[in-house]
């Protein structure tokens, strides 16, 4: 069946903004950020949930040890967390309201159904069990958020970790980086100049250049539908040169995370499924007596590279590692989902590849947005060797993908698709520069994967 031509995208924000509209609506103001600044006080209703979440981190905001340093944070949840689930209900039509609480809920489960886990790793021993019990005052009304944010009852990147836990300083400055400050943390993040709060604002300032490659995208698939060759390769130029943006802000990470950090807080995103730590899931009292099983926090959750596999029809490998990637779709936004989908959908339906590659002059530029995703899949997986492959012996990444392979799978497959347009044209000009890193970085990651796969037995 025909994609739908459209897709109801915002391209302007609502004022004042609507509760009823959900935060993660994606619009050409602000992309895949939220349609408005996430809110940072809950409702007095739920002081008891602040008051925790306050005392939570392993430095707090006073700059003194909080409970997850002195490992008395699951304890403290059982004695002073009430269930607050009627509360919940009373917020069920504000959705920026339940989506603040989804985040914290989140928070709370995940610290502490990790903190065994974290107190074991600091003593050298390993990860271990994590806790295989979610109590009731945790699990119900985070089950209650997340069914009405429509995110799954677990951490997830966008709606929790990283995309809903900015505030900024001065609303005068705007989203520059200077002026973000996270939200909640687990580990130091509330010290702006901590490697926790870079790793999660970097994606944050990644993402807010998100809107002009949603406006790009839309504006390459209706030219391409209208054969309109002038306003399809502007689109395309748009689609690489804000990529060009994102990858120079992700280089940022190097500076503002330290590789050596990263393991501080690293424990308290990893998910249930996949993971040692949960072998037979976790029995969210109060909800299911059958153990449940999500993936955990992972920047694969963000949507700014899957819009532009699904606009380039980048033609993934049929394995087992890409099952994975689709899995991950579920963790997203709802209008995510539903934009990304539908992308994938009308690319198809009017062969945007094609289309592309019966024009020298769109080749170059398609080739040139392909490179944008290389370069980003690129520095991902120097990331994963630098901040993970080298300083943890932990076989699956934070969302359940095995470590070692299931980056190369997706960067090796834009690697493949980027030869085959070169090749298409046996080459094309002023790309020569570009094929040569393509054919050097596909030689070293092949070396690369071989080392680790001996290195952690994959």
């Amino acid at each position: 069946m025909p994609t739908a031509p459209t897709f109801p995208i915002l391209h302007t924000l609502p004022s004042p903004p609507s509760p009823t509209t959900p935060p993660f609506t994606v619009s050409v103001p602000r992309g895949f950020l939220p349609l408005s600044h996430p809110p940072t006080l809950l409702p007095a209703a739920f002081g008891p949930l602040t008051s925790l979440l306050e005392r939570m981190p392993m430095i707090t905001g006073s700059g003194t040890p909080g409970l997850l340093a002195t490992f008395t944070f699951g304890a403290t949840v059982l004695k002073d967390l009430p269930d607050l689930s009627e509360e919940v209900e009373a917020f069920r039509g504000n959705l920026p309201v339940m989506n603040a609480l989804y985040r914290d809920y989140s928070f709370v489960a995940s610290a502490y159904l990790l903190e065994p886990c974290h107190e074991r790793w600091l003593m050298g021993e390993g990860y271990g069990l994590g806790r295989q019990r979610l109590p009731r005052q945790v699990a119900r009304p985070l089950a209650m958020v997340a069914n009405v944010s429509g995110f799954k009852p677990f951490m997830e990147y966008a709606g929790s970790y990283a995309l809903f836990n900015y505030r900024l300083v001065d609303p005068d400055q705007g989203m520059e980086y200077s002026n973000l400050r996270l939200i909640r943390a687990f580990s130091h993040g509330l010290d702006p100049a901590s490697s926790e709060a870079g790793f999660v604002l970097v994606h944050v300032d990644m993402v807010k250049h998100s809107g002009p490659l949603v406006q790009g995208a839309i504006n390459t698939l209706n030219a391409c539908a209208n054969d309109d060759r002038k306003t399809f390769n502007s689109g395309l130029e748009q689609v690489g040169a804000t990529m060009r943006k994102v990858n120079q802000v992700m280089d940022g990470m190097w500076k503002k995370s330290k590789p050596r950090d990263y393991n501080s807080f690293r424990t308290f995103i990893f998910g249930i499924t996949k993971q040692s730590m949960f072998p037979h899931g976790v029995v969210y009292e109060g909800v299911s007596e059958e153990p449940m099983s999500f993936r955990g926090e992972s920047g694969a959750n963000d949507s700014m590279i899957p819009l532009c596999d699904n606009l380039l029809q980048i033609d993934m490998p049929d394995t087992p590692l890409t099952e994975i990637l689709n899995d991950f779709r579920s963790y997203r936004p709802g209008n995510h989902r539903e934009f990304l989908e539908w992308v994938k959908g009308r690319a198809h339906d009017i062969r945007v590849t094609d289309y592309a590659l019966i024009e020298r002059s769109s080749a170059i530029l398609y080739l040139h947005a392909l490179n944008q995703v290389r370069d980003f899949r690129w520095r991902h997986w120097c990331f994963t060797r630098e901040y993970v492959l080298k300083t943890s012996t932990h076989p699956t990444a934070t969302g359940g993908s095995p470590i070692v392979l299931w980056l190369p799978n997706q960067l090796g497959a834009v690697m493949r698709q980027m030869i085959v347009v070169d090749e298409t044209y046996g080459g094309l000009p002023g790309c020569e520069g570009m094929m040569d890193l393509v054919y050097s970085q596909q030689r070293m990651l092949q070396k690369e994967i071989k080392k680790y796969c001996r290195e952690k037995d994959a």
